[in-house]
């Protein structure tokens, strides 16, 4: 849908703004919000939690869209520490606006939060009356006001949002009845736009729980619905292909290899050294091409039982625990941290195969059960070593992880298609936003038939 523009513009003076609504001002945010209650942030030193104090806001109970995640999680202070802050007491209304290392969340205050107070990782943007604070929560979500900001938090080691450059914010300032007629009209879109991304969510969700069954099914009861079946002695996979076995991993591996961690300390990253694999770098469906920290050839070489070749499993012991990934050509000769382990494969057992096996539920399931930790869990060598195996006539391996490859292909496929138009959607969303709030399309009439 096309928007119209308005009918006359005028240079804005601003170089990055460009031209506005001849009957728009260019101000800054510091000029609109109420007398007497300037831009500020909350407490220093909150306290302990007081379950009936005064609720407070920190960066953390901000969601990234709007609103809070969860009232439960809100704390308190004490009614002494909330009235040593009263100048960052928020009202109905009022914007709360996320800065310091976390900036750039925004909500407009509820009701039910009327009276609270802040933190000072979050600030209080009062709006005057005689503007609308839904306009302004738009403009603060802009593309525009978050360039600002970023240009403003310094380098990349340390990056925060500080009161000077918030209460500077450049924003462009129609007549109140405009403000609401845009705050209406973006209301209105973006959630049409949320509800279909949440479509796009829903139906990617779906097609991914699809191919998991997909791949369940294949390595634990084959591609032959006919054949002879038996009980695998183990609750979650249940019957397997009569002709299958039941293996430990510790059985199917390479005979002069074990099942082994890597370096404990890999020391400083070297350049030329030897790259080594860690559970970060196993965010993705395959080991990355680049972006390895790398390790002397002294500490290497002193940790060559765990280096790794073409094909070996890589599997997390802790962090991503239980996810498994193949070494690359390009990673061959690379070693890992005590994070990782190595699984080489045997003649019994086809690379492919076992990455599907071994990501599959029942693999995983396993892994869960063995896994222990308080602060996080891991598993233990001895525990990884002895997770069973259904495991298929190496035959009969490679027609599974062939059929596994091409159904999985056609589900990639469409997961990636969804996974483009909610990209699209949210880009269209972030435009619409922008334009909306710099005058570049007039929603008024638009807005104004909505209402009506």
């Amino acid at each position: 849908m096309s928007f119209p523009r308005y009918p006359e513009y005028k240079d804005s003076g601003v170089e990055w703004l460009g031209e506005v609504p001849a009957h728009w001002a260019v101000t800054k945010l510091s000029r609109i919000v109420t007398p007497h209650r300037p831009i500020t942030y909350g407490i220093v030193q909150a306290g302990p939690h007081v379950p009936d104090g005064i609720p407070y806001v920190r960066p953390a109970d901000m969601s990234e869209e709007e609103g809070v995640r969860s009232q439960d999680e809100i704390l308190r202070a004490s009614a002494e520490v909330a009235r040593a802050y009263s100048r960052s007491t928020i009202k109905t209304g009022d914007l709360v606006c996320s800065i310091g290392p976390s900036f750039g969340k925004v909500m407009v205050t509820p009701a039910w939060l009327n009276g609270a107070n802040l933190t000072q990782g979050t600030a209080r943007i009062a709006v005057a009356a005689s503007n609308s604070s839904r306009y302004v929560f738009w403009v603060l979500r802009s593309e525009s006001t978050i360039a600002q900001w970023e240009s403003s938090v310094g380098g990349a080691t340390f990056r925060a949002l500080n009161l000077g450059p918030l209460s500077a914010t450049v924003l462009v300032l129609p007549p109140p009845s405009e403000q609401a007629a845009i705050a209406a009209f973006l209301d209105r879109e973006t959630t049409k736009v949320d509800e279909l991304v949440a479509e796009q969510h829903r139906l990617i969700e779906l097609l991914k729980e699809k191919r998991e069954a997909v791949i369940s099914h294949a390595v634990t009861k084959g591609l032959n619905p006919s054949a002879p079946m038996k009980g695998s002695g183990i609750d979650w996979l249940g019957q397997i292909p009569s002709h299958w076995s039941l293996r430990e991993l510790r059985h199917l591996i390479k005979a002069e290899t074990t099942i082994t961690y890597g370096i404990v300390q890999a020391g400083p990253d070297t350049e030329g050294g030897v790259p080594y694999i860690r559970t970060s770098d196993m965010s993705g469906e395959s080991l990355p091409k680049s972006g390895y920290l790398r390790t002397t050839h002294e500490i290497d070489a002193a940790y060559r039982r765990s280096k790794v070749i073409r094909n070996d499993l890589v599997v997390a012991i802790r962090a991503s625990l239980g996810k498994g990934l193949l070494v690359p050509d390009h990673l061959e000769g690379a070693n890992l941290t005590q994070g990782t382990a190595r699984v080489s494969p045997g003649a019994e057992l086809l690379p492919k195969f076992l990455l599907r096996a071994f990501n599959s539920d029942y693999c995983q399931t396993s892994i869960r059960i063995a896994a222990k930790g308080t602060t996080f869990l891991e598993i233990t060598l001895d525990e990884l070593r002895r997770i069973p195996l259904a495991v298929p006539p190496i035959e009969e391996q490679l027609k599974i992880a062939e059929t596994i490859d091409s159904q999985v292909g056609k589900f990639d496929d469409l997961i990636h298609e969804a996974m483009r138009a909610e990209q699209l959607l949210g880009e269209r969303r972030t435009a619409l936003i922008s334009a909306a709030v710099t005058g570049q399309i007039d929603v008024r009439a638009i807005a104004g038939k909505a209402a009506a």
